[in-house]
């Protein structure tokens, strides 16, 4: 018979509302995961984690807080948590497949470059985690989760 065991640690890190909070996330995810010799997972998990908490920061106005969990050996979830309760489109919208003309759709925008790279961020963090997924927070923490997946 095959057992799994799954690892039993978790680390928590509650992040101001400050533009650095994405480096100190990135700095804590690289401690943490060479402490628990999972080093080849670090520029995957990395990058989305940059990604979380600076989604967190443009889109809120509080804290957020950095969530790193085994799931299994070589599988990590981060998950970051803050108080906007609304789920960015990227995560609640099917992935669209790319079309013959999806580069070409980017120069037709007559926005400012900002809003023309608006939620690109998110959508890299679909196509690199192997798991994703959001939900939102009624209890105590109200605001919303999104977490990621990765593995080797």
């Amino acid at each position: 018979m095959y057992t799994t065991v799954t690892p039993s640690w978790a680390y928590t890190l509650r992040l101001p509302h400050d533009p650095r909070s994405a480096g100190i996330a990135r700095s804590t995810l690289r401690a943490v995961l060479r402490g628990h010799g999972m080093t080849r997972l670090t520029d995957t998990a990395e990058l989305l984690t940059s990604e979380l908490v600076s989604n967190a920061y443009r889109h809120s106005r509080g804290p957020c807080a950095l969530r790193v969990r085994a799931m299994a050996p070589e599988r990590v979830r981060v998950g970051v948590w803050d108080t906007n309760p609304a789920i960015p489109a990227p995560f609640t919208e099917a992935p669209a497949p790319p079309g013959p003309d999806a580069e070409d759709a980017d120069d037709t925008d007559t926005d400012t470059d900002t809003a023309a790279e608006d939620g690109r961020g998110l959508l890299l963090v679909r196509l690199c985690a192997e798991r994703y997924g959001a939900y939102r927070l009624d209890g105590v923490h109200r605001g919303k989760l999104l977490w990621v997946e990765c593995g080797p």
